[in-house]
């Protein structure tokens, strides 16, 4: 059976927490999408583990069990990039392969930027890019609305999402999602529109850092051209084509593959460079 240690850390005064599967030095740190929580990998997670990776699943401030300040600037892409670090240095890891999914794959991307020295490479799974802002503005900013002017709306559905019988992995997930506290998702929405959503295409295509770009074409919050404009745009990239936002959830075996081969490949390519840095 897989191995799965719950753990936390501080950053900058408050706890986020994450949990730890299998071991070994390949290790994958992921992170999830907007408003959801780390249980969304825990599958991905288990199976890698499973194959013999280690793979850490991260709740974001703001998400899931990690504390949910009301401060919305306390919220940007650039500071939950700073957590991930943070992350790597509480576990005492130098470089990993980092990766996520919608907010999380833009997460990767700030981190990237930010500390291209901690990564051995990068799994981004349906960026939030350019093509997708016009959505992503539909779709968010009746979320800040209800937040901010309607919050008993926001308890109610958290209130009747904390009373559905657990056990099913994407139950749990959905009403995890669901459980929000007004204040703080207001705030984390709020911070996101008033930060940058993603690094500008100028420093996209200066990122060095290996990445396997993960895109689809039934999604308008995440557009098939996003990521597949970004493979393009990075110096060194695989793209692979979904079926659908769901393959990796449900039918995960053909991307849990790609994956596990991007993380062998990113593991070989730094023994080989430790091996001749020792010679």
């Amino acid at each position: 059976m897989t191995q799965e240690r719950p753990g936390s850390f501080t950053f900058e005064g408050h706890t986020l927490r994450y949990t730890d599967f299998g071991g070994g030095d390949r290790l994958l740190v992921l992170t999830h999408g907007q408003l959801m929580t780390r249980r969304m990998h825990a599958p991905l997670a288990r199976s890698l583990a499973a194959a013999g990776y280690r793979v850490v699943t991260l709740d974001l401030l703001g998400h899931g069990e990690s504390d949910r300040p009301v401060e919305s600037w306390r919220y940007s892409m650039s500071i939950w990039a700073e957590q991930v670090v943070a992350l790597l240095d509480h576990l005492g890891v130098e470089r990993a392969v980092v990766g996520g999914t919608s907010l999380g794959a833009n997460v990767t991307l700030e981190v990237a930027v930010a500390a291209p020295r901690r990564l051995r490479g990068m799994v981004v799974e349906m960026p939030v890019l350019d093509n997708a802002i016009v959505a992503g503005l539909l779709a968010f900013t009746p979320l800040l609305f209800t937040a901010r002017f309607l919050p008993s709306a926001v308890r109610a559905v958290a209130w009747a999402a904390g009373r559905v019988p657990r056990g099913n992995q994407w139950v749990d997930v959905v009403a995890e999602t669901l459980r929000q506290e007004p204040a703080a998702m207001a705030a984390a929405v709020h911070g996101i529109f008033f930060g940058r959503i993603a690094p500008p295409k100028s420093l996209r295509t200066a990122i060095e850092v290996p990445g396997l770009v993960i895109g689809h074409r039934r999604d308008p919050i995440h557009p098939f051209g996003d990521a597949h404009m970004l493979a393009g745009e990075l110096v060194d990239a695989e793209f692979v084509e979904a079926e659908s936002p769901v393959e990796l959830r449900l039918r995960p075996a053909r991307l849990t593959a790609h994956i596990a081969r991007f993380l062998d490949a990113r593991h070989a390519v730094d023994s080989g460079d430790s091996a001749v840095t020792a010679q």
